[in-house]
């Protein structure tokens, strides 16, 4: 990977506290498969061939990014998908899901009540009855193995440049997980910024623990940003919305509506507040998700 993948940001808030601001493109890892969601994905798709499976099952939402990585590995792994989809069905189907199904995911919706046990041990079990063996990726696709492909970033970040800390939009706190978990198997001193893209997200901190605990992870350092969320996940007001229009126009990099615009808009108000001392480099990470700008309709012509 080039340095191609490190675009220099020389916002007039950065340059006025003496911060160095990075933005890596972890949006452009693979065309076909873009993002941390690659990471995620990547020591799980190993997994399931070595345990000889030649099926995934997995959740998400209607407009999950997770759902629509799954459909595409399956697609470039050679494995069936099946996508457990909360909610009801809905034809025609949104972007994101016809997109999965292009792609040859299996699409079955469960109530809400049902999805809320998609965790359940005994719950799994009846998938597999119900749908055949079937290697499960969890929600957003954030496991212990999750973490491990998330982790290699912190190396090739390093091959880069030095810096002082690296920022990711927290959903599920596996992204946020994995870098910790890279920053403390590399002993290197910097810390691991997120910043929660959902309302009410003081519960990622044990989320993240607990996911570190899984890995045995010692000594991982991050830190959590609740304040950031506009109102909650998947929620585009006008100010976020001129935020991610006026970085495009400046530095030709389209955020997401979900994550990274969140992410840029929160590390920018950090590095006001002082939050990143002066001669700091502070990386923050565009870890892709651009698809779902095809839920907002009408708010954004991508031709």
């Amino acid at each position: 990977m080039t340095a191609d993948f490190l675009t220099p940001l020389n916002h007039p808030t950065a340059q006025r506290r003496g911060v160095r601001l990075l933005l890596w493109r972890d949006d452009l890892l693979n065309p076909a498969l873009p993002g941390n969601k690659a990471r995620k994905l990547k020591h799980n798709i190993l997994q399931a061939k070595t345990e000889g499976h030649t099926r995934l099952l997995t959740f998400g939402g209607a407009y999950s990014n997770h759902l629509a990585a799954v459909a595409t590995a399956g697609r470039l792994y050679e494995f069936e998908t099946i996508g457990l989809v909360r909610g009801e069905e809905h034809q025609p189907l949104n972007p994101t899901l016809a997109r999965c199904a292009a792609d040859g995911m299996q699409l079955h919706y469960l109530d809400r009540t049902t999805y809320r046990r998609r965790a359940e041990p005994g719950f799994l079990a009846e998938m597999q009855l119900q749908f055949g063996p079937a290697y499960p990726l969890p929600e957003g696709g954030t496991n212990a193995l999750a973490l491990r492909g998330v982790a290699e970033l912190i190396g090739e970040l390093r091959q880069h440049t030095d810096f002082s800390a690296v920022a990711v939009a927290a959903g599920t706190g596996g992204t946020l997980a994995g870098l910790t978990l890279g920053l403390a198997e590399a002993a290197y001193p910097a810390r691991a910024v997120g910043i929660a893209a959902l309302k009410g997200a003081d519960f990622l901190r044990a989320a993240v623990d607990e996911l570190l605990a899984a890995t045995g992870c010692v000594g991982g350092q991050y830190e959590l940003h609740t304040g950031y969320h506009f109102g909650g996940y998947a929620k585009l007001p006008a100010e976020l919305r001129a935020f991610i229009w006026q970085f495009e126009a400046d530095y030709g990099v389209l955020l997401d509506p979900i994550y990274t615009g969140k992410l840029l808009f929160g590390v920018l108000d950090l590095i006001e507040k002082g939050h990143f001392a002066p001669g700091s480099t502070v990386v923050a990470v565009h870890t892709g998700g651009l698809q779902a700008w095809a839920g907002f309709e009408g708010i954004k012509n991508l031709e």
